[in-house]
Formats: structure tokens, C-alpha cells, sequence
């Protein structure tokens, strides 16, 4: 079961636990204030879950809210915008 979705801002990234653990983690870096997506892990452990789209997820979610543009270099989050075409108002 997931226990919480969060931005670690020190780390630059979203991360995903699991029963308390880290299961995935999506990375960020800004670039003159547009967030490029770069890496989106989950951990073996967790695999087939659907959690790097639960990270994917929330992280559209959070910089839709916050009116933040992105740029998906991580292929999994391009795929995911693909799929779900509301987020592309993110996408610079």
C-alpha cells in the first residue's frame, strides 16, 4: 500500500513510499524556472505496480497547481502526458 507521494525539494525530486519505505522517485531539475522531468526510478521490489504513474501522476498534478512548466526528458513522463493529454498544457 502506498503511504504518501511527496516533493523532496532538497532532494529535487518526488518520491513514493511504500509501508514507509522509498519505492521510486521521480527527478527534477529547474532550468530558469521550467522544471525538466529527467529520471523516474521505482525500485525492483515495487515493479508492476503502478507506481512510477502515481509519481507521474502527482508530480503533473503538483506543477499544475503551482502554474509551472515542464519539460518531460524522462521517457517515461512523455509517455505518460502521451497517454493522459490534460497535462500537456505543462509542457513548455
Amino acid at each position: 500500500m502506498v503511504d504518501m507521494v511527496t516533493n523532496n525539494e532538497a532532494e529535487s525530486r518526488y518520491e513514493v513510499h511504500v509501508d514507509g519505505k522509498l519505492a521510486g522517485f521521480l527527478e527534477y531539475r529547474d532550468v530558469a524556472g521550467v522544471l525538466a522531468f529527467v529520471h523516474t526510478e521505482v525500485d525492483e521490489a515495487y515493479a508492476g505496480q503502478g507506481l512510477g504513474a502515481q509519481l507521474a501522476k502527482y508530480a503533473l498534478d503538483d506543477v499544475m497547481a503551482r502554474d509551472v512548466k515542464i519539460s518531460p526528458l524522462c521517457p517515461f513522463v512523455a509517455k505518460y502526458i502521451d497517454k493522459h493529454p490534460e497535462y500537456r498544457v505543462t509542457v513548455r
